[in-house]
């Protein structure tokens, strides 16, 4: 190894392709034993040079020693006569190189090195599997299950581990031993023994990755994921967009026949996935928001503060809530509004309900009966304080309130107001 082979530079060539270390790192590591491997032949403190020519892998080295008249010290000096045997223009006080034989230490030296460049080979390759499975952190990897550790699997990526622990697993997946699956990467961090890297299979970002290897639209960019979110093992909800008139967001993403979202459907176990277009027009966009289901309209209650009313027919109101509010949590989530889902009947009954109360506090006013106060609500005055705030002709303008009544009417709202100051004074 020490002695100047032709063998050593293709070596030294092969181990540089196969585990990144360079040839010129290895030669430095080489001549490094050599001189850790001379002290210890000749003691500490001798003074020894090596290097190796990368060129031909000729070894040469030597001691150096300072010329003197008397030597006091043979492992540091040499004495006049003998420096000028080795070189005729050795002087006093000069540093001498003598060429020394390294067959009496390249076994040492043999040995050291062999131990450091495995030890340079290990940090290298631990180093490369870092540096690559970081570039993979935020995609999507396939593996293969390998064990099952306390309720946490291990995945095999081929070059390493995985981890795929009880919080980053889909609710009541099985998976098994040998079973091949595709896992999204968390993390890659370096550990004593190698690097540690996390997965998942239950973040949105798992589904979003599946579609960019699966739609090429996209990938290239052609069709955006607006947002995405998940119930993971029951349903994902994700809104697109197409920046192509041309390009169906929702056809591109499921395919010909379902080409292209069936395989992420297998993937997640038969998880159900609702494509929806997304859409400026809040009311368009939170009742496709609701697919599957039908919704019969949507009331923007208030728009600053995103709040909305959803209504179903009878039989699509458990559908729109979903099991556990699971459909309407991803829907508020998926569009950023405050949403409740009420069924037609129990619209009906809540407007109804309204039309009691208001008439009911209408017949409180002095002059207004029920039929009166029927009228009244119908022509929207069911508010008391915009009747104590009317004047006499625009109340006369609804029918059967003449003068009269009207003045009585706004005279009574007027003291109602007074009488209930903490109330609201509205039906």
């Amino acid at each position: 190894m020490v002695e100047p082979k032709k063998e050593l530079l293709p070596i030294l060539e092969q181990i540089e392709r196969e585990k990144g270390l360079k040839k010129e790192g290895i030669l430095k590591v080489i001549e490094s034993a050599l001189i850790s491997a001379y002290r210890k032949h000749a003691g500490k403190n001798a003074r020894f040079e090596a290097m190796i020519v990368p060129e031909t892998a000729e070894v040469k080295a030597f001691v150096i020693k300072t010329v003197v008249e008397t030597v006091k010290d043979p492992n540091q000096e040499i004495s006049i006569k003998e420096a000028e045997k080795i070189d005729s223009n050795a002087k006093l006080g000069t540093d001498i190189k003598i060429p020394v034989d390294t067959q009496e230490f390249s076994r040492i030296a043999a040995q050291t090195a062999k131990q450091v460049i495995i030890q340079k080979i290990r940090e290298s390759e631990r180093i490369n599997l870092f540096q690559e499975f970081k570039s993979k952190e935020g995609t999507v990897v396939s593996g293969v299950v390998y064990r099952f550790i306390n309720k946490s699997f291990i995945v095999d990526l081929g070059k390493t581990e995985a981890i795929l622990p009880p919080r980053e697993q889909i609710p009541n997946e099985r998976l098994k031993v040998g079973e091949h699956i595709r896992v999204y990467v968390v993390s890659v961090e370096q550990a004593s023994k190698g690097i540690k890297v996390l997965v998942s299979r239950n973040r949105p970002e798992m589904v979003k990755k599946l579609f960019e290897i699966e739609v090429p639209e996209i990938y290239e960019k052609v069709v955006e994921i607006v947002n995405i979110v998940r119930d993971p093992g029951v349903r994902t909800k994700i809104a697109v967009i197409s920046h192509n008139p041309k390009v169906d967001p929702v056809g591109a993403c499921v395919g010909i026949k379902g080409s292209r979202v069936k395989p992420i459907i297998d993937e997640l176990k038969g998880e159900r996935i609702d494509l929806i277009p997304y859409t400026d027009d809040c009311v368009k966009f939170i009742s496709d928001a609701f697919s599957p289901t039908k919704v019969q309209s949507v009331n923007i209650i208030n728009k600053e503060q995103k709040k909305a009313e959803v209504i179903v027919s009878d039989d699509m109101l458990a559908f729109a809530i979903g099991k556990h509010g699971n459909n309407i949590n991803l829907v508020s989530k998926l569009i950023g509004w405050q949403i409740d889902v009420k069924s037609e009947s129990q619209k009906k009954q809540e407007l109804t309900q309204k039309v009691n109360d208001a008439i009911k506090l209408l017949t409180q006013l002095e002059g207004v009966g029920p039929k009166l106060a029927e009228i009244l609500n119908k022509a929207g005055w069911n508010d008391i304080k915009k009747i104590a705030a009317a004047k006499v002709d625009e109340l006369t303008t609804v029918n059967n309130v003449g003068e009269k009544t009207a003045q009585k009417i706004i005279e009574s709202a007027k003291k109602y107001i007074q009488e209930h100051e903490n109330g609201t004074g509205k039906a």
